[in-house]
């Protein structure tokens, strides 16, 4: 049966903190809250890999069984909808999924993490972890949480709502809350395993707090951001540059979503990003031969996290000793990029074929080697980049008001004027030979401009030509719908890289 609407199977409405269908205009608090619950799945991958370097040692195997016998458990693997790649049980795919439970944080760190009481069940962080049999390396998929799928027994809907539908309606009036948790985790798993044509192996589930806390016993990790980042909804403020970040800033960093160029797939580098420089702090001397910072990260992982019944760490962390920073890729589901729905704001993902496709190759475990990541252009200080400024828009005024933007971010302005025409539709970043760098760090400042070579640019300056989608230096460009994507999956980014990001 296909259900249209966020009711119940007998016409009642879904609560309000149960509906994923919720506009951000209806609810303000709400919607808030919900760019609070995209960090919480990360703190899972620290766990796991740190599990698996301290695989070798008696010591890890000790934390290892506390682990195992201290885990919340849940019956999350559905007896059906969950069959495809896989069924062999030599690799392992695991679905990572955040939720937005606050219930065991005090007044105290409600208010240092920028957030309230909260007893929503809405799933808005989903990562699909796939090890292949020899555990020679470690692929991560973000999915977006409005991805625009097929949710099963309840027609097409972002996929953030199938968690909620599956708590609310599939395990019946009179069900625990265990039963509930349990339900939405098995309609969630069968709507990945149908999008992606995986068996999904294992689940697991964290909340807000313990991503927090985690991130402040390994002391923090280390982030570059190509541009300084202040945002009131997700409270960041930070410089640009490389930086160590911990607590409330880390949870920042993640959640962020206003000023980033793409919103939410945006918000999905910083995820992975943070995951990645984890992953780097966690093999890392400063927690090898830290047997406290250990069992610390092993107890905030067993207070705030869910996993399937079968999950066991320590065979987790046997598959995966081997893998190093270099061998852990980070990918996001291809998709053709935002889009409207029913009057709200999706993904639209790739069509099935190039979706079961591509996680058909990531499942291919007969040695074939997958391309590096080409690496991201350097860049350098603001003040090191000297910019002239031509409006090609045909809005007056249009070059004084991007320059002072410019010099508000420590860009020094050399000149201001009229392009050749007023007819670029697109903002247009030009430089010399030898000047990526320059350029890179001012594309920082105006994502979604073009880059490009140009002979005619004079060395040690930058170029910047305003179309008609400019809207302001640090804001993304209005880049027309015919530019989206096409469908194809991002270059893989790996946990050893540390190049600057939006």
């Amino acid at each position: 049966m296909t259900r249209s609407g966020p009711r119940s199977p007998g016409g009642r409405p879904l609560p309000p903190h149960l509906d994923p269908r919720q506009a951000p205009g209806r609810a303000p608090a709400q919607a808030t809250n919900r760019g609070r619950r995209v960090a919480v799945a990360l703190r899972l991958v620290s766990t796991v890999v740190a599990a698996a370097v301290l695989a070798g040692s008696g010591w890890g195997w000790y934390l290892g069984r506390v682990a195992d016998a201290s885990l919340n458990r849940t019956d999350a693997l559905p007896a059906e909808g969950n069959e495809g790649i896989g069924d062999d049980g030599a690799s392992m795919n695991l679905l990572l999924v955040g939720n937005d439970s606050r219930a065991s944080a005090s007044e105290a760190e409600l208010a240092q993490l920028n957030t309230t009481t909260n007893e929503g069940i809405n799933t808005d962080t989903m990562i699909l972890v796939h090890v292949p049999s020899d555990g020679s390396q470690a692929s991560f998929v973000s999915f977006p949480r409005d991805s625009w799928v097929e949710i099963p027994g309840y027609g097409t809907d972002k996929l953030n709502a199938a968690y909620a539908y599956g708590h609310q309606f599939e395990a019946g009036d009179d069900a625990t809350d265990a039963q509930r948790q349990a339900a939405g985790a098995q309609l969630l798993i069968q709507t990945i395993s149908g999008l992606s044509g995986l068996k999904i192996d294992h689940y697991a589930e964290v909340d807000l707090l313990g991503f927090f806390k985690l991130s402040e016993v390994v002391g923090g990790v280390e982030v570059d951001l190509c541009a300084p980042a202040k945002d009131a909804d997700s409270g960041i403020d930070l410089p640009a540059g490389p930086q160590t970040i911990s607590g409330e800033q880390a949870l920042a960093f993640v959640r962020q979503r206003n000023g980033l160029p793409r919103g939410d797939l945006d918000r999905i580098v910083r995820q992975q990003t943070f995951i990645g420089a984890m992953i780097r702090k966690l093999l890392s001397d400063d927690v090898l031969l830290d047997l406290g910072k250990q069992r610390r990260l092993v107890e905030a992982a067993a207070e705030s996290l869910t996993v399937d019944e079968s999950l066991k760490l320590l065979d987790l962390a046997a598959q995966m000793q081997s893998v190093t920073a270099d061998d852990i890729q980070f990918q996001t589901v291809p998709n053709l990029g935002p889009d409207r729905e029913e009057g709200r704001s999706i993904v639209r993902l790739a069509d099935e074929d190039v979706l079961h496709d591509f996680f058909a190759d990531l499942s291919d475990d007969t040695g074939g080697d997958t391309a590096p990541a080409p690496e991201a252009p350097a860049t350098v200080d603001p003040g090191e980049v000297e910019v002239a400024v031509f409006n090609g828009s045909g809005v007056p005024g249009l070059a004084a008001e991007a320059a002072a933007g410019l010099e508000d971010q420590g860009f020094p302005v050399s000149s201001t004027g009229n392009a050749d025409s007023a007819d670029y539709t697109r903002t247009e970043i030009r430089h010399a030979p030898g000047d990526e760098a320059l350029a890179a760090t001012l594309a920082a400042a105006v994502p979604g401009a073009t880059t490009s070579q140009d002979d005619d640019v004079a060395t040690g300056t930058v170029q910047l030509v305003l179309g008609s989608d400019f809207t302001a230096v640090g804001q993304a460009v209005e880049a027309p719908a015919a530019d989206a994507p096409a469908g194809d999956a991002e270059a893989p980014r790996t946990a050893a890289d540390t190049s600057c990001i939006n």
